[in-house]
C-alpha cells in the first residue's frame, strides 16, 4: 500500500515530480500556470491557498510558477516612498495574517526588482524544488525581515540557506540564460493576458480549449471549483497529513497557513501549536502582524 502521508507531502512540494510515488504515476490532466510577482504582498498572502490546493489536489495538476508583475520592470524608488503602499501593506497584513512589514520602504528599500526576478530564474536552473524553496525564503527575507532582496549579498545568503550551489547561482544570476528565462515568463504572461498578480491559468492538457484564468485572491473553494471545471469532474481531496508532518516538511510557516490548510479556527490553530511548543517541537516566532512557527529538528 502506498504511504498516504508520503503522497501528501510530495504534493506539497509544488508538484516537482522528483519523487516516484502514486501521485506522480498518475497522468495529471491539468496544468496550472501560477503568475507571481516576488515583491507583491498579495502574492505572498496567496501562499496558504496554493499550499492547500497542492496538498489536497496535487495528484491532478502540474504547477508551473511564472515570474511577472509590474515591479519586475519598474523603478522601485517611487513605490518605496508611497504612503498609500505602506497603508495597503499594513491593512493587507492585518486582514490576511501573512505579515508584510511596510517599514522596509523606509529602513531597507528594494533597489532593483529586476535583479530579484533574475535571481529566481537563476535558482530555477538548479531544479524546480530548489527554486520553490528559494522564492519562499526570499519573500520571508522581504516581508518578515525587511531585507533588500535585490542586494547581491542578500540573494547569495538566501541561496545558501536553501542549499543551492552558491557559486553556480552567482554565475547564473548575471547570465543570458536567466535573462532569457525571465523574458520567456514575461512573454507567457502577455500571451495569456495576465495583467494582475496573483493569477492562475488552468489548462486541461487533454483538450484544446482555452485556459481558465482566475485573477486576484478569492476564497479557497473558488480555486477548487475552477480546477474541477477544467478537469470536467469533481474529485475527493487527499487526506491531510498530521500537523507535525506538515511542519517538518515546510520548517517555517505562519499560523494563517496552518489554519487555512487544516480548516481550523485561529483558536484551534493556537491550541494545537501550543501543544507542540510545550514538547519543544516548534518555536513561536512573533512578527509585526501575526505569528510564524519554526520546526525544531530532533537531534
Amino acid at each position: 500500500m502506498v504511504d498516504q502521508t508520503a503522497n501528501v507531502m510530495n504534493n506539497l512540494a509544488s508538484n516537482d515530480n522528483s519523487q516516484i510515488d502514486f501521485c506522480n504515476l498518475l497522468n495529471k490532466p491539468v496544468e496550472i500556470y501560477f503568475f507571481v510577482d516576488p515583491l507583491c504582498p498579495e502574492c505572498w498572502s496567496f501562499e496558504p491557498y496554493i499550499k492547500k490546493l497542492a496538498m489536497e489536489y496535487g495528484c491532478y495538476f502540474k504547477l508551473r510558477t511564472i515570474i511577472t508583475g509590474k515591479s519586475t520592470e519598474m523603478n522601485i524608488s517611487s513605490l518605496n516612498r508611497s504612503d498609500n503602499i505602506q497603508y495597503s501593506w499594513r491593512k493587507l497584513s492585518q486582514r490576511t495574517g501573512m505579515n508584510c512589514d511596510e517599514a522596509i520602504s523606509n529602513n531597507n528599500p528594494v533597489s532593483s526588482p529586476l535583479l530579484t526576478s533574475l535571481a529566481i530564474k537563476a535558482a530555477e536552473l538548479q531544479g524546480h524544488r530548489l527554486s520553490t524553496d528559494f522564492l519562499r525564503k526570499l519573500r520571508e527575507y522581504l516581508f518578515l525581515d525587511q531585507q533588500n532582496v535585490s542586494d547581491e549579498s542578500v540573494l547569495l545568503e538566501v541561496a545558501d540557506k536553501v542549499n543551492l550551489d552558491v557559486d553556480e547561482f552567482y554565475h547564473d544570476l548575471y547570465s543570458n540564460t536567466a535573462k532569457k528565462a525571465l523574458k520567456c515568463d514575461l512573454h507567457v504572461a502577455q500571451e495569456m493576458g495576465v495583467d494582475q498578480t496573483p493569477s492562475i491559468v488552468l489548462f486541461n492538457q487533454e483538450e484544446t480549449e482555452d485556459g481558465l484564468k482566475v485573477s486576484g485572491i478569492y476564497d479557497y473553494d473558488s480555486y477548487v471549483k475552477a480546477l474541477f471545471e477544467v478537469m470536467g469532474r469533481a474529485a475527493r481531496p487527499t487526506v491531510k497529513p498530521a500537523l507535525i508532518d506538515f511542519l517538518s516538511h515546510f520548517k517555517f510557516v505562519a499560523s494563517k497557513e496552518i489554519a487555512v490548510v487544516f480548516d481550523w479556527s485561529e483558536e484551534k490553530t493556537e491550541r494545537e501549536l501550543k501543544k507542540l511548543q510545550l514538547t519543544r517541537k516548534v518555536e513561536r516566532i512573533p512578527v509585526k502582524y501575526g505569528t510564524f512557527w519554526k520546526y525544531i529538528e530532533s537531534n
